[in-house]
């Protein structure tokens, strides 16, 4: 019975669109519509040798929510162990142990365990806020880790995924539009040329919230393609179809 593979104060939570079963924990780490909608955005890949990782992975959802849309060998990199751990569980509990990997590690150190330019596709939902004097951080410091650059920075993350990356593989990242500029500028330091954009948004007539990038290692410069936004909630508050489509069977 799936409820065999939960801990105390876990619970199983169904992306059906997927068809995905993933553990979660308000105490120690919930997915959230950020990592739906960057799973939604990264490209299908049906090759049988493609090479993914995701790392800053969480529970895993990003890397669980891409297996109908990727074929071949998924890794989930995870710093945090009691998160790493809800990871491999979900991977059990949907019996794709024969696809997937779970590696317990710092980031900051994956090239200890894993070649450089070895990947086809890297996918990241990385903290979003800096950390400074005045930031109001979470008390949770699971949550806060999650939320804020406290193992992990975004050149870290620029520099970490241009060197997993084969030349010309393809990077996605989701982040916060106001970090726009120095994202684009980071990431091209880091030999990742920006190649597509995705912004979305809350509501009709509310400013963008969220920002998907996807980018090629050694790319050519030019060719940026901004896509239509996507808009998540109606005025009533609910999700709009698009979004409805990403979460639930039609």
């Amino acid at each position: 019975m799936s409820e065999d593979f939960l801990k105390a104060g876990e619970r199983i939570d169904q992306l059906s669109s997927q068809g995905i079963q993933i553990i979660q924990s308000s105490k120690y780490f919930a997915f959230s519509l950020d990592a739906v909608l960057l799973a939604d955005f990264v490209r299908p890949n049906k090759r049988h040798k493609l090479k993914t990782i995701d790392i800053c992975a969480g529970n895993g959802a990003i890397g669980l929510f891409l297996n109908r849309k990727l074929n071949g060998h998924i890794t989930e990199a995870e710093i945090q162990p009691e998160i790493a751990d809800m990871a491999s569980r979900s991977i059990k509990l949907n019996g794709l142990e024969d696809r997937y990997d779970v590696m317990n590690i710092d980031v900051k150190d994956i090239f200890d365990y894993v070649d450089k330019d070895s990947f086809d596709i890297v996918t990241c939902n990385p903290p979003y806020f800096k950390t400074l004097p005045s930031s109001q951080k979470n008390p949770n410091r699971y949550l806060a880790i999650a939320r804020h650059e406290l193992t992990i920075n975004l050149p870290i993350v620029a520099e970490k995924m241009s060197g997993l990356l084969k030349m010309n593989g393809k990077g996605y990242l989701v982040h916060r539009p106001e970090r726009l500029p120095e994202i684009v500028r980071v990431l091209e330091k880091n030999r990742l040329m920006v190649k597509r954009i995705k912004f979305a948004y809350p509501k009709v007539n509310k400013p963008a919230n969220i920002v998907l990038i996807e980018v090629i290692k050694d790319g050519k410069p030019g060719g940026l393609i901004v896509e239509p936004p996507l808009i998540v909630g109606d005025k009533d508050g609910n999700y709009t179809p698009e979004v409805e489509a990403m979460l639930n069977d039609n």
